[in-house]
């Protein structure tokens, strides 16, 4: 019982830590086009991440990802320690990124941990490697798909506007960004909370088969405390701001105006609603990074700072092998007093 209050407890710590590591993907744009101060930012982006919950539960109707998240690895080989390396390993790699300014993906890290823990205590044949492979495809379709429909959406909005007053126009882009922000923000809320549910449902299950209180069957018995939780603790994570990895999404990329902040936003939030419809967790850093380079790339390919943008990659492609050896050797040292 310790050891499954511990995990919920340390899993909580990581969403906290989730919520001001990729507070960054809400408010970049509208810090850096001066619509909002950062102050003013995160209190913004963490209100719509706590609506998440309300939309998650009343009208969605599921928590699609965070069964996904839990199904990572098989539930006969799930146990305690193996969950608690996993998320111990997500801690680490997740502040090590934060005070590097990367702005890498916490879903990855979490599903990597999760993953390589398992692997170190029963082999490969303990993960089920179609859900990781379909999760590690979205490292490329999800910047992808939000490239794509940034750089569509940003022609229209351009040749819809082009007869208007520029001053004009970018009063009303300014004021269109706290609406992008909002969808944005509802897009992290729902994709993020919902990865920690997903590994503290595995701990619930795992707690069950042992015979401990707290225990469930499902994920369908999860408890609604467990997503009030999940989806305060990243509300409160976002309040708290990621101030490095704010100047590298608003700055170093490409430079963002207004019209860009609000094109970038709402189709980051596309993107996320669409993989929350297909049940699929996406990282929001890998989506909105995309956004950003769709829309800088409409004024011409020198405008994107392809350097930086390599390296984001590099740590993304890294992000899952590196948390998966990381878990594997904390596993390998807690299975020693556990």
């Amino acid at each position: 019982m310790e050891l499954l209050i511990t995990i919920i407890v340390l899993a909580l710590i990581f969403d906290y830590i989730n919520g001001f590591h990729d507070a960054a993907n809400s408010i970049a744009t509208i810090v850096s086009t001066k619509v909002l101060t950062p102050f003013q930012a995160v209190v913004w982006a963490a209100c719509f991440n706590f609506v998440a919950f309300f939309i998650a539960k009343y009208i969605i109707g599921d928590f699609g990802i965070a069964n996904t998240v839990s199904k990572t690895v098989f539930e006969d080989y799930i146990t305690l320690p193996i969950i608690l390396s996993g998320v111990i390993a997500a801690i680490i790699w997740n502040l090590f990124t934060w005070w590097k300014g990367i702005p890498s993906s916490s879903s990855h890290t979490l599903i990597g941990g999760f993953a390589g823990a398992a692997i170190m205590a029963h082999g490969f044949e303990a993960i089920q490697l179609n859900i990781i492979l379909k999760i590690a495809a979205f490292i490329f379709l999800a910047p992808f798909i939000g490239m794509i429909v940034a750089f569509g959406f940003t022609l229209i909005v351009l040749n819809l506007c082009k007869k208007s007053r520029p001053h004009t126009a970018e009063m009303w882009f300014k004021k269109l960004q706290l609406v992008s922000s909002a969808l944005f923000s509802i897009g992290h809320g729902l994709n993020d909370s919902q990865k920690v549910m997903g590994i503290i449902a595995a701990a619930m299950i795992a707690a069950h088969s042992q015979g401990l209180g707290m225990g469930i069957n499902s994920i369908a018995d999860l408890p609604d405390w467990v997503a009030f939780s999940c989806f305060t603790a990243i509300s409160l994570g976002t309040m708290s701001g990621g101030w490095k990895i704010v100047k590298t999404m608003g700055n170093k990329i490409t430079r963002v105006t207004p019209l860009e902040g609000v094109v970038a936003e709402t189709a980051g939030a596309f993107t996320l609603y669409l993989t929350e419809y297909l049940k699929i967790p996406v990282s929001t850093t890998h989506t909105i990074t995309g956004a950003i380079i769709g829309v800088g790339a409409t004024k011409r390919l020198s405008a994107v700072r392809w350097g930086v943008t390599r390296s984001l990659m590099t740590a993304w492609v890294l992000t899952i092998p590196v948390s998966a050896l990381l878990a594997a050797g904390i596993y390998f040292v807690v299975n020693l007093f556990c």
